[in-house]
């Protein structure tokens, strides 16, 4: 099966709201008036970013879900998306199943895929997604205030503990491994709550590489700090729900695991009937972690309001 018999067998749709999609050069889209696109592009390696041993399906869904949590932390709607993929052999089965699971997620956020490429080559996706989002209402990192709460959607955790299983540094019980694993390989963005949050968060970013890292990128943009309780945190791995999982490892896997695509943000304690309506609306669990601060650090605080002093460090593609 060569190129071009790949992508029209797995890959081209006809256009829905692009005027030109997969097929010419280049795709050509008409944004709606009164609004602005917004971007976002990443990319999958596999050993990298993913196992060998994903599921295709889940591959597929992940692929796009962690383009779709980036426009989800700016508050804006999905609309379309690139792909470019490199494949070590064009595999039939793996081709149904990579863009099954794409094209079912697509479909949920009404996000269509309008171009891309494809080559031979050690695995690697990367995806290029598209948003719009009214005029003036992008929720950004640098709009964080002191004295805003500080929120967290979701669970936190279960990503890097599914990976330390991998890894064989923790035992898990099958069911505990299986919900975990599906956090890994499946998680959920957060779109609907990122759109209900609009005129509501004063920042936001998803997590990615770990909750202190990535609130660390508000932090610096808005030249603020932030104190995080630690009690509340402790509640956020699904997992431990059913599972009693050691203090330390929660702690690691919640603050510093990544993986997560939840979203931290922030808002101002009078809208916080706001956010709990905003939650609602979109079906997602929402968790006040602490607040923001004027002084310019970043510092964890246990029971009694005592700093607690850490070495938890988010992931780094180059460390």
């Amino acid at each position: 099966m060569g190129e071009f018999d790949l992508i029209e067998r797995f890959f081209k749709r006809p256009p829905q709201r692009a005027d030109v999609g997969i097929g010419d050069d280049c795709a050509v889209w008409s944004p709606r008036a009164g609004h602005q696109l917004a971007f976002s592009a990443d990319m999958l390696v596999e050993g990298r970013h993913f196992l060998s041993t994903v599921e295709p399906a889940r591959l597929g869904h992940k692929a796009l879900a962690v383009n779709l949590s980036d426009l989800a932390a700016c508050g804006a709607t999905p609309q379309a998306f690139l792909l470019s993929l490199s494949l070590p052999r064009a595999d039939e089965s793996w081709l149904s199943g990579f863009s099954q699971g794409l094209f079912q997620l697509a479909n949920a956020h009404g996000c269509e895929l309008i171009g891309g490429d494809t080559t031979q080559g050690p695995l690697n996706i990367a995806i290029t997604v598209m948003g719009e989002v009214p005029l003036g209402q992008s929720i950004l990192r640098s709009g964080a205030q002191a004295g805003d709460d500080l929120y967290v959607s979701g669970h936190l955790g279960d990503a890097r503990l599914a990976l330390e299983a991998f890894r064989g540094t923790v035992s898990l019980p099958r069911s505990v491994f299986d919900a975990a694993r599906l956090r890994m390989e499946a998680p959920t963005p957060r779109v609907a709550l990122g759109i209900a949050l609009r005129g509501i968060a004063h920042a936001m970013a998803d997590i990615s590489d770990g909750l202190l890292g990535d609130l660390g990128h508000i932090l610096k943009a808005s030249h603020v700090g932030a104190e995080i309780e630690l009690p509340s945190t402790s509640a956020l791995m699904q997992t431990t729900h059913h599972w009693s999982c050691p203090p330390d490892l929660v702690q690691t896997c919640v603050l510093s695991g990544g993986d997560d695509y939840e979203l931290v943000f922030c808002a101002p304690p009078l809208a916080s009937a706001s956010v709990q309506a905003a939650a609602q609306a979109s079906g997602t669990r929402v968790t006040r972690i602490g607040r923001i601060t004027a002084t310019p650090t970043l510092v964890l605080l246990d029971a009694q309001g005592q700093v607690v002093h850490s070495q938890f460090r988010s992931f780094d593609h180059f460390a």
